[in-house]
């Protein structure tokens, strides 16, 4: 018990740091690598993303009991979310929010009946791939393509159940998503993702890329 008193004396101001560090990312802000490419373009593998756990929910710290529904998922939000579907924490874009109906045809997203908008950029990514512009509500963003069918392309009309979300990558042909692991319920989000933190180039020696610091996603 002495030692202990000692090393809480000596301590002190570093283990209360720690405590209110740790307290903090559970429960305010933490930020997530992103090991897959899965988010492509929009998201590149090696980046690391602030996430603002106090988007949806206030929770207690290091758990995901909700104390308090602050917001809902919107369609375009990008979220992370702890499958036990997948068994591993994933970052996606919601597609469709509890009532919607959603289909796929050709990697063409209807969504209540409404076919979303697609333009293309004046530029691919490469040889082996399509770079779409998404309409989706207000918010346009890119999706990456295969050249060749992958055969998750399509799906038909689903119903997005009370209490959860539709999720797909913006991969679209390279990613595990609603289409693999199903609609993912609330409870299982834990927090929205807007900004990079750092990217960290796995090809070039993990170094920096500047043109990502603090990019808006």
């Amino acid at each position: 018990m002495n030692k202990l008193q000692q090393l809480w004396r000596d301590n002190r101001s570093v283990i209360i740091f720690l405590a209110l560090m740790f307290m903090f990312r559970s429960a305010v802000a933490d930020w997530n690598d992103v090991p897959s490419g899965s988010m492509q373009p929009t998201i590149q593998i090696g980046d690391r993303l602030l996430v603002n756990k106090m988007a949806y929910d206030l929770r207690v710290p290091f758990t995901t009991t909700s104390l308090l529904k602050l917001a809902d998922p919107e369609r375009g939000d990008i979220v992370i979310f702890v499958s036990k579907a997948a068994n591993n924490r994933l970052v996606k874009r919601v597609i469709g929010i509890p009532g919607d109906v959603i289909a796929m045809h050709n990697n063409v997203l209807t969504i209540n009946g409404q076919r979303l908008v697609y333009s293309q950029p004046n530029a691919n990514e490469d040889d082996n791939s399509v770079l779409l512009n998404e309409q989706l509500d207000n918010i346009q963003h890119s999706v990456k393509l295969a050249a060749f069918s992958s055969g998750r392309d399509s799906f038909a009309p689903v119903t997005v159940p009370a209490e959860h979300y539709l999720v797909l990558g913006d991969n679209r042909d390279n990613s595990a998503d609603s289409r693999v692991i199903g609609f993912v319920p609330r409870a299982e989000i834990v927090g929205r993702a807007s900004t990079v933190l750092v990217s960290l180039d796995h090809d070039n020696y993990y170094l920096p890329r500047s043109t990502r610091f603090l990019a808006a996603l």
